[in-house]
């Protein structure tokens, strides 16, 4: 039988294409093709030794994406925006509220170690601007060609989400982004995710469990405890958006220099302009706090400030701070000591035994961050920092249970939680991490 040519086309089935993230933990992309549209979920820059594909192999031009959805700030999933609105993209950017908040001076910071002149960069980022949306959790927004999609909250950050697209069919796919711990200080759990066809599963933390979140207060306690008893600095080099507004508020609780009982008020330094901007921000969105939070600031404390706490925000403070003597905690960016004023300290304090290194988070393959974990606890370890070596001496420390990813049995569980049993994709992982919750969730049906 001959078609009839005036007959519409028959629709082609949906299709999710990993650009970027899918054998990795950092440069998460995605490219669902639904409905006829063409949806990004994250735009994100790579890290350490991670790749992505370049945006000229990609099976579509940016000037032909119509979405972007993003799941968080963090530029590891953002990161490529600015490249991609500068090779065509003028589809619509949406995420959560806090999201939108936290792009620009993400973005900001980001592009200030680009090649862009300032002023270029500000049109960027002002472009970007007008092409993002902010929206609810939890409701139904329609996209176009019968396609809709809904944002659940991912207990990772300020803003963080899950994403469900579905299509007119009913069809229908979520985005895990990246799914955070229960107990996280500030947020709210994760939100239990209704049913799907396919769902794309973060696995950061798929082969391990973390420490008990619970008893992780008086574990940084002991730890600053033994790290300050020498005078010596605790450097904690720390992601300006998520994880350091986590340690203030578990500073605020430890009530430091009591704790200690050094006989002194120890200094809290946020040596980071762009963590003090964005814990700003994280104060400004007080409605998207846990409850726990909103009851200790209705009781007069404010968990994102206390009495020891020190914002350095010029550069000459903070070369000041370099040879200031301790005892003094010192919070600082990159959290994978990959640039910013982490490193300075680091080259400045690495060969002094009295000080410490805590690390609190994720340091991904090809970091300095990850080269002072395994080598800091060596004899005669070193660490190349802005192509010079430096032997470490001061001491380094892994708390673990500061993870701002769930581990093995929580995604396990968020998984589970969900009602009928969909396919699922493994993205966000090294390759042991993906095959230890593959396992795992085989085990569980």
């Amino acid at each position: 039988m001959t078609p009839n040519p005036s007959s519409p086309p028959t629709a082609l089935p949906p299709e999710v294409i990993h650009l970027g993230g899918k054998d990795t933990v950092t440069g998460s992309c995605h490219l669902l093709r639904i409905s006829g549209l063409h949806i990004l979920v994250d735009c994100g820059l790579v890290q350490g030794s991670d790749t992505a594909a370049p945006m000229e192999s990609w099976p579509v031009k940016p000037s032909r994406v119509d979405f972007v959805i993003l799941t968080h700030a963090h530029i590891d999933h953002m990161g490529r925006i600015p490249e991609l609105v500068r090779r065509g993209f003028r589809g619509e950017i949406l995420c959560s509220h806090p999201t939108r908040l936290l792009m620009q001076p993400m973005l900001r910071d980001a592009l200030s170690f680009s090649d862009l002149e300032r002023n270029e960069a500000e049109r960027l980022l002002s472009t970007i601007d007008d092409l993002s949306w902010g929206f609810e959790y939890n409701e139904s927004f329609h996209l176009k060609k019968g396609a809709r999609f809904r944002l659940g909250r991912a207990g990772h950050i300020l803003g963080s989400s899950f994403v469900k697209i579905e299509d007119g069919s009913g069809w229908s796919v979520i985005f895990s982004g990246d799914l955070g711990a229960r107990d996280t200080p500030i947020l709210p759990d994760p939100d239990k995710a209704d049913g799907c066809d396919l769902l794309v599963l973060e696995s950061t933390y798929g082969d391990r469990l973390h420490e008990d979140r619970r008893e992780r207060t008086k574990r940084l306690g002991e730890v600053l405890e033994r790290c300050l008893s020498d005078g010596g600095k605790v450097f904690i080099p720390a992601f300006s958006l998520g994880r350091t507004q986590e340690l203030l508020y578990e500073l605020d609780r430890l009530s430091l220099d009591r704790k200690l009982g050094i006989g002194t008020r120890i200094p809290v330094c946020i040596d980071s302009p762009l963590g003090i901007e964005v814990t700003g921000i994280y104060s400004q969105c007080r409605e998207f706090w846990d409850r726990e939070a909103k009851e200790i600031l209705h009781r007069g404390d404010d968990p994102l400030n206390f009495e020891e706490l020190y914002a350095v925000v010029r550069f000459r403070d903070h070369l000041e701070l370099l040879h200031m003597d301790g005892p003094v905690v010192i919070i600082a960016g990159s959290g994978m000591c990959t640039g910013g004023r982490i490193v300075n300290h680091l080259k400045a304090g690495l060969e002094d035994a009295r000080n410490d290194i805590l690390f609190v988070g994720y340091q991904a393959a090809g970091t300095p961050g990850r080269d002072l974990v395994r080598y800091g606890r060596r004899p005669g370890g070193y660490v190349e920092l802005e192509g010079e070596r430096f032997p470490i001496k001061a001491r380094v420390h892994v708390l673990e249970g500061y993870s701002a990813h769930a581990d093995q049995a929580g995604l396990v569980e968020w998984a589970r939680s969900m009602d009928g049993n969909p396919e699922i994709r493994l993205v966000h992982g090294e390759k042991r991490a993906r095959e230890g919750l593959r396992r795992a969730l085989s085990a569980n049906g």
